[in-house]
């Protein structure tokens, strides 16, 4: 296939980009004698994204905004701690999941004249998710953020600070939303497929 039209089909099936600004780590595990040399990944079905490396920190402040683009069919993010190790494996420090899904809902509303600082949305912590206490989903700036704080499972302490921002594809606009299938047409936007490439 022409290389110009799998591009072409990768556009027509992106809703938009997330980006992930991992703000700060709380309390994490200790994996070596002096603290930890940790690090964040962050997976989206074949992407894959992380933050550099905080040196002998439990407590490190990355304040690095990734980004992931998302198509049509939305998956959870998965968030992975890492300690670095020079002369062996990286260590785990812990992991968590994030659903888009209450962000890709707000997103589909018609925000016109919402107030700014308005919350659109609040997703509560549960045994389906990671979050330590409620997320809410604001209108700031024409923009829906929303902040997160993750509670890392399968290690003996730690959380992870996180802002989402949405970015919609502005090539494209919503049509429905049935049974967790987003469903859209294309306005043929060639200065976003311009953009992208």
């Amino acid at each position: 296939m022409d290389p110009r039209r799998r591009k072409a089909e990768r556009v027509e099936h992106l809703l938009g980009l997330l980006k992930v600004r991992v703000l700060r780590g709380v309390n994490l595990a200790y994996r070596d004698a002096r603290g930890s040399d940790p690090y964040v990944v962050l997976r989206m079905g074949s992407q894959k994204v992380k933050t550099g490396v905080k040196k002998k920190n439990v407590n490190p402040e990355w304040n690095e905004e990734l980004t992931l683009s998302v198509s049509d069919h939305p998956q959870a993010i998965k968030l992975e701690v890492y300690d670095k190790d020079t002369f062996s494996r990286d260590d785990q420090m812990g992991e968590a999941e994030l659903d888009i899904l209450p962000l890709l809902e707000a997103a589909k509303m018609d925000l016109a004249g919402v107030p700014d600082s308005s919350i659109i949305k609040t997703v509560k912590p549960g045994r389906q998710n990671c979050l330590v206490g409620e997320s809410h989903i604001k209108w700031m700036g024409g923009k829906l953020v929303q902040d997160i704080i993750l509670r890392l499972r399968n290690v003996e302490c730690g959380e992870v600070e996180l802002q989402l921002t949405w970015v919609k594809n502005s090539g494209l606009s919503w049509k429905r939303y049935y049974h967790r299938s987003w469903c859209f047409c294309s306005a043929r936007d060639t200065s976003f497929i311009t953009l992208a490439e």
